[in-house]
């Protein structure tokens, strides 16, 4: 018998504690461009709305809004209290966890899993995530899984200039080695890295089509992090930030940039036809 799955003290008090998730995506320049790009790339491959989307680790509804705007049913599934307190209006939610969904097999038309791989380590873990997405999704539904780049944090603080901090380069030099960072470790919360190869092997391998990994920020983030760090304003709606959005559009067909993303999306199809097998 197969235990229930437990979500690891340490993300719980992450996101309930320590940072705020639902401004995470509003509250800077290289946030509101992973908000715009992840829009932008699921609306390419999400079915004409109505259609049933289950967000999984969903957070405090961001997505979940405009996608209900958009004529979306979305229910949020997530492990923290706080964000299913904090969801909007016209979404339902629950607290639940990736690695044992409360749907019904087959029920819905698109699953989404924007932040669970991040925080399950071990690949049996995440392996269990994506065989939950497959068995509630209906046969040719989409599926789409969002991943930290491996060489994130490498960019990251070098725009917050912290990676002369010795605990800094040693879980960053840690991270390009094996993609996790260790439980316990100051500055984030458990997590794992993904490569673009090691990303679409997962989905692959566990048995979602025609997997293709695409880059949400592109190569210019890190640049648009670091100046908007050091001069304390906001450059959401500055010439800088709408290059840094030209410069991810225009990477898209480039794989060798895919590493330069702060987070990807890889996007497939639960095997069969819609209706039928």
């Amino acid at each position: 018998m197969t235990s229930d799955p437990v979500v690891a003290p340490e993300v719980l008090a992450f996101y309930t504690e320590t940072t705020d998730e639902s401004v995470r995506l509003t509250s800077s320049a290289d946030g509101a461009l992973e908000l715009i790009r992840t829009q932008e790339i699921l609306r390419r491959y999400l079915p004409a709305a109505p259609a049933d989307v289950l967000d999984v680790g969903g957070g405090p509804g961001i997505h979940a809004k405009w996608l209900a705007e958009d004529g979306y049913t979305v229910h949020i599934v997530d492990p923290v209290h706080r964000h299913v307190e904090q969801v909007p209006d016209g979404v339902t939610a629950e607290v639940g966890d990736a690695r044992k969904l409360p749907a019904s097999d087959h029920s819905q038309d698109v699953v989404l899993l924007l932040g669970p791989l991040y925080h399950l380590l071990e690949r049996e873990e995440r392996d269990r995530a994506l065989a939950e997405a497959l068995r509630v999704v209906k046969p040719g539904g989409l599926i789409a899984a969002a991943a930290i780049g491996r060489y994130a944090s490498l960019f990251e603080h070098v725009a917050t200039t912290l990676l002369d901090v010795e605990r800094v380069h040693d879980a960053v030099a840690d991270i390009l080695v094996n993609g996790r960072h260790e439980p316990g470790r100051k500055g984030f919360t458990a997590a794992y890295f993904h490569t673009a190869a090691s990303l679409a092997e997962e989905l692959t391998e566990a048995g979602v089509a025609d997997v293709r990994v695409i880059g949400i920020e592109g190569p210019s983030w890190g640049a648009l992090k670091a100046a908007e760090t050091h001069s304390e304003e906001s450059l959401r709606d500055s010439a800088m930030f709408r290059a840094a959005l030209a410069a991810a559009r225009l990477a898209e067909p480039y794989p060798d940039l895919l590493s330069a993303s702060s987070h990807m999306l890889a996007v497939g199809r639960a095997p069969g036809c819609p209706g039928g097998a």
